[in-house]
């Protein structure tokens, strides 16, 4: 899953596709280095970002997603939102999946929007928002109330009927850099949900903090990473890098066919 941010303040990648011209680049470098999803997101989610409206994100959003979808017909478009009124505009422009970080929580009609709209819906977890997620990293047992958190998710995008489903512990979110290598080494044990495991670590600060570096010098930390996450159990990895995840996964494979 290849990640295009339309945003200023993303933390790695904020303000570089600020025209069609630029995104088009990225969207058809992504997709021929092998990425089989891209994901679009208006809205940045990193600690502290500035919060904006729902008209700023749409009117960020949907123009790409109508851009995208008739310059790339084929392609296989996510929408990075929280926001129900957001993830009905964009899948009804093109998009195909809605990446909730919040997995419904901060918009209560999230899950049935996504119910009416029959699209897969990958759930991440995460406490509290943005702005307050970093002050809320006090677990009984991490993994296990990560397993107790999904298991209530599950349960209730399934009553409303959402079909096909998709989980990510949420590296970096919530968690301390401790817990998010606690969160890597144990993350096989989330196979209990029998859904697909998305990781997202590409480029964050549980890479570049302890290599006393920068997100811009996080690729390699960020490839040794996706390797584990890969043999742990994830099937998704969502990264800035294509190119690189590729490999991971081609390697990956091969060692297991061996």
């Amino acid at each position: 899953m290849g990640i295009l941010n339309v945003t200023p303040d993303s933390f790695y990648d904020g303000g570089r596709f600020k025209n069609k011209s630029l995104v088009i680049r990225q969207v058809e470098t992504m997709l021929n280095e092998g990425a089989t999803f891209i994901d679009l997101g208006a809205y940045s989610s990193r600690p502290d970002a500035e919060d904006i409206s729902v008209d700023e994100e749409l009117q960020r959003s949907l123009p790409i997603v109508e851009f995208i979808t008739k310059n790339f017909p084929e392609v296989l478009l996510s929408i990075d939102t929280f926001r129900s009124e957001v993830a009905k505009a964009c899948v009804e422009a093109g998009a195909c999946m809605v990446n909730d970080i919040s997995a419904g929580h901060l918009d209560k009609k999230m899950l049935k929007t996504v119910a009416g709209l029959q699209v897969p819906y990958i759930m991440m977890h995460m406490r509290g928002n943005p702005k307050t997620m970093q002050q809320l990293t006090n677990y009984k047992v991490l993994v296990k109330d990560i397993l107790l958190y999904f298991s209530e998710r599950i349960a209730k995008a399934r009553a409303l009927g959402i079909i096909d489903l998709i989980v990510d512990p949420g590296f970096g979110f919530a968690k301390t850099t401790a817990q998010n290598y606690e969160l890597l080494n144990k993350l096989e044990h989330l196979n209990r949900t029998d859904l697909p495991i998305l990781a997202g670590l590409s480029r964050k600060s549980m890479i570049y903090k302890p290599l006393e570096t920068t997100a811009n010098n996080a690729l390699n930390g960020t490839t040794i990473l996706n390797t584990i996450a890969l043999q742990k159990g994830a099937s998704i990895l969502r990264v800035h890098d294509v190119k690189e995840a590729i490999e991971c996964i081609k390697l990956t494979q091969q060692l297991r066919a061996t």
